[in-house]
C-alpha cells in the first residue's frame, strides 16, 4: 500500500471517521411529506433550514435548535399571493395563517412605488411587493379625488397627449424603483382609451415587466386586453378570470388558451367563491339606477351583512366603502379553479375586521374543498398553481422570485405545513377572519410566523420583492 494512502487510512482509524462535521440547523422540519411541484417530489422526508434557505433535504436523521414534527403533515412550498389588496398589518397576519408566504398589489397598485415599499420597511410577517399601476397614475394625473380607486376625472376624463406622457413618466419611474410589474383595472377607468393603454404597456415592455390587468368586463374586454397586448408583444396577467368572465369563464379561458398557442405569453388566477367584493362608489356601479330590483338585491354590506334595496344602495354609495356582490354560480368558480390555465389568487381585503373571506380562506379552501372533496385536480397540481407557477410568473422580472415557490435545497425557506385530510376555511362573509383548519405552521425565511395555528406578532420576517 502507498504510504499515503496508508496515512490517510490511519488517520480515519484514529478520528473514528472521514465524514464531515454533522450540521446543526436552525430548524429541522421531520418527517413530513415533502410536496415540490418544480421536481414533483412527493416523499417523507426530513427539512434543513440554515441561515432562512433550505440547506438539506434527507430521509437521514438531523439536528436542530428547533425542531417541527411535521408527520402526518405535507410540506410545501409557501403559498405566493398575486392578487392582494389589503396589505396592512392586519391582513398580512390573517393571510399568513391560510398559508400565504407572499403577498403582492398588482392589479390597482401605487403611483409612489418608493414611498410604498418605504412604508413597510422593518419587516412584515410575509414578504410583500408592488406593481406601478396605471389607475392610481391615472389619478394622480388627472386630480381624481378618489381613495383608493377613482371617483371622478379619472373615471370620466380622456386623457390628453401631454397626460398619457406624464403617465408614461411615472409607470417608467416606479418601475426604476422597484415595482414588480405595471398594474391596469380598465374596469374602473372607462374614460381610458385603447390607445392609453397600449402607450402604457409599450412601458411594460421597454422594462420587460408583466402588465397585470382587471379587464373591462366580459369577453369583449378580455379581447381587448389580449389584442392589445400581443400587438404590443408585452407578457400579460388577467386577474380573477371567473370574476372577469362571469357565466363566459369557459370562453374567456379559450381566449387565453388560443393566444397562449400561439406563442403569447398570456396566464390568469382565480379565487374559489362565488361572490366578489370591491368599492361601491367605483365606476363598476355607474348606471345602477336602471338596474331591477333583483339586480340591486344580490349586493351586501359587510359591516351590517344586510342585502340592499334601492334606498340602502343609493346611501352606502353615497357613502362609499367595500361591497360584497353574490354574482356567480359554482359551475362558474368551479370552471376558473379546475383550468389548467388558472393560478390561485385571493384578490383578499380586509379592514378592521370587515371584508371578504377569501383573505384568510382562499387557499385552504382550494386544497379543502376543490382537492381533498370534490377532487377536481390532484394535489400536486393544486399546490403548483399556488407556488410554482406564480413564483414563475414573476421571476424573470423580480429575481428574488427564482429562490421561491420551491422546496429545494437553496431556495428560500417559505414553508407552509398542512393536513391535507383536515385542511378547510372557516371564515364566512359576516365572520371573514376566521382561521381556517389544518395549517399548523407558516414559516418565512426560515422563521416560524405562525405555530400550532397561532400567529407569533414578534416574528416579522418578511422582506421587500422588488424588480
Amino acid at each position: 500500500m502507498p504510504f499515503c494512502k496508508y496515512l490517510l487510512l490511519t488517520l480515519c482509524v484514529i478520528t473514528m471517521s472521514c465524514s464531515k462535521p454533522s450540521t446543526t440547523y436552525d430548524v429541522v422540519i421531520k418527517g413530513g411529506r415533502v410536496m415540490d411541484p418544480s421536481s414533483s417530489t412527493d416523499k417523507i422526508m426530513n427539512v434543513g433550514i440554515l441561515d432562512g434557505q433550505i440547506a438539506a433535504l434527507s430521509e437521514e436523521e438531523m439536528s436542530g435548535t428547533t425542531t417541527i414534527d411535521a408527520t402526518g403533515l405535507v410540506v410545501a412550498p409557501g403559498f405566493i399571493d398575486l392578487h392582494e389588496h389589503g396589505m396592512t398589518d392586519e391582513t398580512y397576519g390573517i393571510m399568513v395563517r391560510d398559508g400565504v408566504t407572499t403577498a403582492f398589489e398588482l392589479e390597482v397598485g401605487t403611483d409612489s412605488v418608493a414611498k410604498w415599499y418605504a412604508a413597510r420597511e422593518g419587516g412584515r410577517y410575509v414578504n410583500y411587493g408592488v406593481s406601478a399601476g396605471h389607475i392610481r397614475v391615472r389619478m394622480n394625473v388627472l386630480g381624481d379625488q378618489g381613495a383608493f380607486l377613482p371617483s371622478d376625472k379619472a373615471i370620466t376624463d380622456k386623457a390628453t397627449p401631454e397626460q398619457i406622457a406624464s403617465m408614461q413618466s411615472l409607470l417608467a419611474k416606479g418601475l426604476k424603483e422597484g415595482a414588480v410589474g405595471v398594474g391596469f383595472g380598465m374596469a374602473y377607468t372607462p374614460g381610458a382609451t385603447v390607445e392609453e393603454f397600449e402607450a402604457m404597456l409599450t412601458i411594460a415592455k421597454q422594462n420587460k415587466a408583466t402588465s397585470f390587468i382587471h379587464a373591462r368586463s366580459g369577453l369583449d374586454g378580455i379581447k381587448e386586453a389580449i389584442t392589445s397586448a400581443t400587438a404590443i408583444g408585452t407578457p400579460l396577467h388577467i386577474v380573477h378570470i371567473n370574476s372577469s368572465g362571469g357565466a363566459q369563464t369557459s370562453e374567456a379561458l379559450q381566449l387565453i388558451q388560443e393566444a397562449r398557442d400561439q406563442g403569447h405569453d398570456i396566464t390568469t388566477e382565480a379565487y374559489p367563491y362565488e361572490a366578489g367584493m370591491t368599492r361601491i362608489e367605483s365606476a363598476l356601479f355607474d348606471g345602477w339606477e336602471q338596474w331591477s330590483d333583483e339586480q340591486i338585491a344580490i349586493h351586501q354590506w359587510p359591516e351590517t351583512g344586510e342585502f340592499l334595496n334601492r334606498e340602502s344602495f343609493a346611501r352606502y354609495r353615497a357613502q362609499g366603502g367595500g361591497i360584497i356582490i353574490h354574482s356567480r354560480t359554482e359551475a362558474m368558480t368551479m370552471t376558473a379553479i379546475a383550468s389548467p390555465l388558472s393560478m390561485i389568487a385571493s384578490d383578499g381585503f380586509l379592514a378592521d375586521g370587515k371584508g371578504h373571506p377569501r383573505t384568510s380562506g382562499t387557499y385552504s379552501k382550494v386544497l379543502g374543498k376543490y382537492v381533498r372533496e370534490l377532487k377536481v385536480m390532484t394535489l400536486m397540481e393544486a399546490l403548483a398553481k399556488m407556488t410554482l407557477q406564480p413564483a414563475q410568473r414573476l421571476e424573470t422580472f423580480a429575481p428574488q422570485m427564482a429562490k421561491k415557490g420551491r422546496l429545494q435545497v437553496g431556495a428560500d425557506a417559505d414553508i407552509t405545513l398542512f393536513n391535507a385530510d383536515e385542511v378547510i376555511d372557516q371564515s364566512t362573509y359576516m365572520e371573514p377572519t376566521l382561521a381556517p383548519k389544518g395549517i399548523p405552521y407558516v414559516l418565512v425565511g426560515g422563521k416560524i410566523v405562525i405555530q400550532e395555528g397561532q400567529l407569533n406578532e414578534a416574528v416579522r420576517p418578511g422582506v421587500a420583492i422588488r424588480n
